[in-house]
Formats: C-alpha cells, sequence, structure tokens
C-alpha cells in the first residue's frame, strides 16, 4: 500500500555530483507513465530543437517579472542571467495527467516553496562524505579552476543547509548507486517515507 500520494509533489535536491541526474534517468525510464517534471518558465531563448511548452514555457522578462508579482511561481531564480521559474499551473497541471510531479531545485528553490502554500515530500540526494564528492565535481577534466570553484561552492552551500535540522523529509546517501536507486524509488513510488541516515557531511573550513 502507497504511504505517499501521487498527489504529493516530490521535491528533490542535493549537490552537484551526488547522482540525482542519474537516479532520475533510471527512475524515468522504469516508470514512464508514473512521473513528470512540471515545465518551467524562462525567460531564455530555445535552443535549437526545444520545444516550447515542452522543454520550457519560454516568456520576456517583463511577462515574467508580472508572474512573480502576481505570486504565480512557486519558486523562481536567476541564472546566467536569465529567469527561471515554476509556476503553480505547471505543477497542477502534471496533478491532473495522475503523474507524480517532480521538482529537481536547488536549496534556494527548496526555500521558496516552503513559503509557498505547496505541501510536497522533500528528498535529498547526498554522497557519502564531503571528500567523495570532490572527485565527482573535479574529475571531469573539461572545466576551468573558476567553473570548478564554484561548483564546489554551490556543493557546500547545498550541504551546509541540508543539514539544518527539519529541511528534508529523507535522505538518500548514494554511496552504491544500485542500493540508493532502490530506497529514492520506494520513496518516489510513495511505498515508503524512510531513507538514510544524514551522514556526517563535514565540510571544511572556509
Amino acid at each position: 500500500m502507497s504511504v505517499i500520494s501521487n498527489a504529493i509533489p516530490l521535491v528533490l535536491s542535493g549537490p552537484s555530483g551526488a547522482g540525482k541526474s542519474t537516479l532520475l534517468k533510471r527512475l524515468f525510464a522504469e516508470y514512464p507513465d508514473r512521473f513528470s517534471f512540471s515545465v518551467s518558465h524562462t525567460t531564455r531563448k530555445p535552443r535549437a530543437g526545444e520545444e516550447p511548452g515542452k522543454a520550457y514555457h519560454f516568456t520576456d522578462r517583463p511577462t515574467f517579472e508580472e508572474m512573480i508579482r502576481q505570486n504565480k511561481f512557486i519558486e523562481h531564480a536567476s541564472f546566467s542571467g536569465n529567469l527561471y521559474g515554476t509556476s503553480i499551473q505547471a505543477i497542477e497541471d502534471v496533478e491532473k495527467t495522475g503523474k507524480r510531479c517532480i521538482l529537481d531545485i536547488d536549496s534556494q528553490g527548496v526555500r521558496l516553496v516552503k513559503a509557498s502554500h505547496l505541501k510536497p515530500f522533500y528528498l535529498f540526494v547526498t554522497p557519502p562524505s564531503y571528500e567523495e564528492l570532490l572527485p565527482r565535481l573535479t574529475g571531469r577534466g573539461t572545466e576551468t579552476s573558476e567553473a570548478i570553484e564554484a561548483r564546489l561552492a554551490a556543493a557546500k552551500k547545498e550541504i551546509k543547509y541540508a543539514k539544518e535540522p527539519g529541511v528534508h523529509d529523507a535522505f538518500v546517501v548514494n554511496d552504491d548507486v544500485e542500493r540508493a536507486y532502490e530506497v529514492f524509488k520506494n520513496i518516489a513510488l510513495g511505498e515508503s517515507v524512510e531513507g538514510d541516515p544524514m551522514p556526517n557531511l563535514e565540510l571544511p573550513e572556509d
């Protein structure tokens, strides 16, 4: 018996390199008719092959800012000079399909969701330690030192917020992808609310 209704959105967060994308790809491949992302709004221009209404709801900045004033977003943020946001309508559109809505957002988005009327289930995907996260963030060999530093700073911010009591309902420690996926899948399907114990993620002093 499910212990979480599909009507309750799943808010997924975690630092870059924790393996969120891997877990999500497996979930959507195994259960293509059970889950859906909400379609976000953005002020950036469409890229080649991106279909409006599927990749994003593309809009201009004045329209986006007016939606903010009208409190039409659950969460919104600015990245690289463009605005991105998850609207209340986008989540309701997913709910109408009978699928469970998944929001893959950062700590800034989580704070905004917590300030909204939405009552989702908050799940944090984490590496077993900060030391194990470092090679995942720095081992690609294709990024500048500045880009790596920015990723490390963002990861620290995500972990620091996640360590605050009561922020998340459950944790998935991605120490072994097969084991982590089973924990993640059971929570996503609503069959469990039990995740892993929060690891002792000691952060280096700045």
